[in-house]
């Protein structure tokens, strides 16, 4: 797999990166949704200083649920195991 140089711009500030072939989208959004962030931030609290806004939009980012490429695991799907759960009511039910 081959790399790409990119330079992506975080809070005005341009960083060249580089990534193998095929993460550029990911880079690129990554950088989006920090600036979305940090704009978010500035528009509703008084928060002028950039270091300030990087650090509280970190933690923002570090504990949003994401079903990837986060350490907080998706929720698990119970249904079939809800079904079944179901189906014992009902059968215990109709044994009263």
């Amino acid at each position: 797999m081959g790399k790409l140089s990119l330079k992506v711009v975080v809070a005005g500030r341009t960083y060249p990166i580089t990534v193998n072939e095929g993460e550029e989208t990911k880079v690129t959004k990554a950088a989006e949704d920090i600036n979305k962030a940090i704009k978010m931030l500035q528009d509703n609290y008084a928060v002028k200083d950039m270091q300030d806004l990087l650090a509280m939009t970190a933690l923002q980012l570090a504990t949003k649920p994401t079903n990837s490429g986060s350490s907080i695991k998706p929720e698990a799907d119970y249904s079939t195991v809800e079904g079944k759960l179901d189906d014992l009511l009902k059968e215990l039910d109709s044994l009263k």
